[in-house]
């Protein structure tokens, strides 16, 4: 079905929902691996823990950001999303079991791992972040539909991490196994979805590119995309580690503390969407940034597991009333033709934002501690908030068909 359909609200109701599973089942998929990241990297041939999960997470991330653009680009030039994804879904299910199948058919070295988990990134970024384009593409509200798509990133991750605790204690390679079916499903249920990329979508890809650097202020939900997803890389590898060896939990436990912030984080996204589309986005972005960087930095100078639970639990509720208005602020910047291009940024940012959340965070947890660490992470979130006040004072968005009921 192509941009010129016309949509029901009933039908974009129906695809909201649609679409908000299949980013659900890819965050899902993604987050299974992290409670036990140490395990299946020994499993698969790493002789270290920190730093062979580092590498590990980080080829997938490296992959999202060389490939996220790459996505979305084709997708404009082409005028589809839906094949797009389907390809993405079931590369990524094709890479999920292959890593869990390695051990079994091949004595491959922790290099060539790695070189697997990037390619199985770089299909699988595909799936997400198109899925999130044609949320963009619906009516009815930009924090709306940036809302599904929050809500559906929060509830994988939240269901995610107790769930991926709990396969590692059946076996390594389960969670690899559950991911390559839930893309499948994905693959296939794309193409279920009516496909309403905009005619505009056709232009040549030069003049999608030159349409970015005329929005320069996409710069600013880039900036805050690096961040917040910045602590997601950091929570995924340092926060794992850190409940792991601190607290002495295991795999199990530790999912579910991780889950005290995706719970509310996912609960939470889509009337904190609906609100942004009312009060608009500077303060929900600007105070919820600035008190989320505190809220990160309590985790870590937490005494006890319980206190510790209590910080990962107000920092799920301030990462929720920030992420849908930031995901909302890129389309209300972007021209309708370009979004799918403005979405894909979103994305590298946000990937090289996971990225160094991992690299950096290990780095300093690693050489620092783990207190110290989670002071860089809070204070970056918190720096940033303050340094953009003035620029979003000046912003000026229209609130016409953006913020509507």
């Amino acid at each position: 079905m192509s941009g010129e359909a016309v949509a029901t609200p009933m039908t974009a109701r129906r695809d909201r929902v649609v679409l908000a599973a299949m980013v659900f089942a890819v965050l899902f998929a993604q987050v299974l691996l992290y409670p036990g990241v140490d395990r299946l990297v020994g499993a698969l041939g790493a002789e270290t823990a920190l730093d062979a999960s580092t590498y590990f997470l980080a080829a997938e991330f490296a992959a999202f950001v060389l490939f996220a653009g790459v996505w979305g680009a084709a997708s404009d030039r082409a005028g589809r999303r839906t094949p797009f994804i389907a390809v993405g879904a079931i590369g990524g299910a094709v890479g999920y079991a292959a890593l869990a199948a390695v051990p079994a058919w091949a004595d491959l070295s922790f290099g060539a791992v790695l070189a697997m988990r990037a390619l199985q990134g770089a299909a699988t970024i595909g799936a997400f972040s198109l899925a999130m384009t044609m949320l963009m593409d619906l009516d009815g509200g930009h924090g709306r539909n940036m809302a599904a798509a929050g809500a559906a990133i929060g509830a994988g991750t939240a269901v995610g991490a107790p769930v991926g605790g709990q396969l590692y204690e059946v076996g390594p390679f389960v969670p690899l196994w559950v991911a390559s079916a839930l893309l499948a499903v994905v693959g296939v249920v794309a193409l279920s979805v009516d496909d309403r990329a905009p005619d505009g979508a056709r232009d040549s890809l030069a003049r999608v590119l030159s349409g970015l650097r005329r929005t320069p202020a996409l710069g600013l939900p880039y900036a805050f995309g690096f961040l917040d997803r910045f602590t997601a890389g950091f929570f995924a590898l340092v926060g794992t580690l850190y409940f792991r060896e601190v607290f002495e939990l295991d795999p199990g436990t530790t999912g579910l503390v991780l889950a005290l912030f995706f719970a509310p984080f996912a609960l939470l996204q889509y009337p904190m969407g609906v609100l942004s589309d009312r009060v608009g986005r500077t303060a929900p972005i600007v105070a919820g940034s600035a008190a989320y960087g505190v809220g990160v930095i309590a985790v870590g100078q937490a005494p006890t597991v319980a206190l510790a639970g209590a910080a990962m639990f107000a920092v799920g509720v301030l990462g929720a009333l920030m992420s849908p208005a930031t995901m909302a602020l890129v389309t209300d910047l972007a021209d309708a033709s370009e979004r799918g291009v403005a979405m894909g940024g979103f994305n590298i940012f946000g990937s090289l934002g996971f990225l160094a959340g991992v690299v950096v965070g290990g780095t300093v947890a690693d050489g620092f501690g783990y207190p110290a660490a989670f002071l860089v992470a809070g204070g970056l979130e918190i720096a940033l908030a303050l340094a953009t006040i003035p620029v979003f004072l000046r912003l000026s968005v229209a609130r016409t068909a953006t913020f509507a009921e």
